[in-house]
C-alpha cells in the first residue's frame, strides 16, 4: 500500500551584490533557503562566508557570470528559481554625491537585468537609494524600470523606509518588485509593519560595544559641542561664530529618535547622543537591524561600510515573507510550500 507523505519546501533565492549579507539574513529569517550570492569585495566575502557557511559563493565580477554558470552553481534550470534578489551599487545615483546621469555604477543594474533574463525566476526584487527617483534621475529610474519589464515581467517600484519596518534607522529605499508575466500576478508591497524604534530602545542591553572609535583633531572640539539632534556644523559655527559651513555630515543622535541614515563612510557618521565618540560596533549593528551574534571582518571604518552599504536585514524579511505569501503561494496548487510526494 502506499504512503502519502508531506515536505516542507523553502523557497529559493539568489542574491547579486550580497555585500556581507544582510539581504540574505533577511531571506533566511523569512525561511528562504539561499542558493548561491554573488559579490566581487574581498572583505564582503569574507564576512558573508563567516556568516554563512553553506551558502556557495561566487567571488567575482557579475559581468562574467553567465547565466548558465549562475543555475550549474545553483543547482537549478531556466524558470525553477523563486526569487532573484539584487542591490547594485548605487553611489551614482546617491543625493549625497554627485548625481551623474553616466557614472559606471549606474549601469551595473543591466548586468544584473542580463541574469533575470537568462534565469526567469518567478519574482525578483531590486533595491536602491531614493536619489534614482528625484530630479534629473528620474530618467534612469524609468529605464531602469522598462528594462526589467523587456524582460518578461510587470515590476513596480515603492519608497519603503526602513524605520517602519522594525529598524531603529530612518533609511528610504527604492525597491522594486517584479513578478513573471505567465503568472498573472500583480508585484505588490508590505504595508509598514509597526513605530519607529528610538535610540534608547534600540541600545538597550548591549554588554559588549565591540570597536569604538574617537574623533581626534578639530573634529573632538566639534564633536565636544554637538547637542543631540544638531548636525556638526551648528557646532563649528557656534565655536568660530561664522556662516561657513563645515562638519555638516557629522549628526549627534537623540535617544528619542531612530538613527538617521548609516552612511558608509564613518568620517560622515554619527556620534553617540551623550558620549563623545561615533557609535561603536554593536550600536551599528543594531542600527542595521543586524543580530549582535553577526561576525564581522575589519576595523570599525570597514565595518561601518559593510552596514552602511547593506539592505537591512529586517527590511528584507519584511519583503521576503510578504513576496512567499501574496506571490510565490500563489503559484502554487493547493499546498502552497509543501511538496507532495508518494511512497510504495
Amino acid at each position: 500500500m502506499s504512503k502519502v507523505w508531506l515536505q516542507m519546501v523553502k523557497p529559493t533565492v539568489i542574491s547579486t551584490f550580497a555585500g556581507c549579507g544582510g539581504s540574505s539574513l533577511g531571506y533566511q529569517m523569512a525561511g528562504f533557503h539561499e542558493l548561491l550570492a554573488v559579490e566581487w569585495d574581498q572583505n564582503a566575502v569574507d564576512t558573508f562566508r563567516l556568516n554563512f557557511p553553506d551558502v556557495p559563493v561566487y567571488h567575482g565580477d557579475i559581468a562574467k557570470l553567465t547565466g548558465d554558470e549562475c543555475m550549474r552553481l545553483a543547482g537549478i534550470e531556466k524558470g525553477q528559481l523563486d526569487v532573484l534578489d539584487g542591490s547594485p551599487p548605487c553611489q551614482g545615483f546617491s543625493t549625497a554625491g554627485k548625481r551623474q546621469f553616466d557614472d559606471p555604477r549606474n549601469s551595473l543594474f543591466k548586468e544584473y537585468a542580463r541574469l533575470l533574463k537568462d534565469l526567469q525566476p518567478k519574482a525578483f526584487v531590486m533595491e536602491n537609494v531614493t536619489g534614482m527617483v528625484k530630479g534629473c534621475m528620474k530618467q534612469a529610474y524609468l529605464t531602469i524600470i522598462k528594462t526589467l519589464r523587456d524582460c518578461g515581467y510587470k515590476a513596480k517600484g515603492e519608497v519603503l523606509n526602513a524605520m517602519y519596518f522594525n529598524v531603529p534607522q530612518s533609511r528610504e529605499r527604492v525597491i522594486i518588485i517584479g513578478v513573471r508575466e505567465d503568472l498573472g500576478i500583480e508585484p505588490s508591497h508590505p504595508k509598514p509593519q509597526g513605530k519607529p524604534i528610538n535610540i534608547s530602545e534600540a541600545f538597550a542591553s548591549i554588554s559588549n560595544h565591540g570597536l569604538i572609535k574617537y574623533p581626534t583633531g578639530e573634529c573632538k572640539k566639534i564633536v565636544a559641542e554637538m547637542k543631540p539632534g544638531e548636525d556638526g556644523n551648528d557646532a563649528f559655527q557656534r565655536l568660530n561664530k561664522t556662516n561657513v559651513r563645515r562638519w555638516f555630515g557629522l549628526k549627534r543622535l537623540s535617544f528619542d529618535k531612530p538613527a538617521l541614515t548609516l552612511v558608509k563612510s564613518i568620517l560622515s557618521g554619527q556620534i553617540h547622543p551623550t558620549e563623545n565618540r561615533y557609535l561603536s560596533e554593536a550600536e551599528i549593528k543594531r542600527i542595521g537591524s543586524f543580530p549582535d551574534t553577526f561576525v564581522m571582518v575589519g576595523d570599525l571604518p570597514t565595518i561601518w561600510e559593510r552596514i552602511g552599504n547593506s539592505v537591512p536585514p529586517n527590511l528584507m524579511k519584511a519583503i521576503a515573507e510578504h513576496i512567499k505569501i501574496n506571490i510565490l503561494q500563489r503559484t502554487t496548487d493547493a499546498f502552497p510550500g509543501i511538496e507532495i510526494r508518494r511512497v510504495d
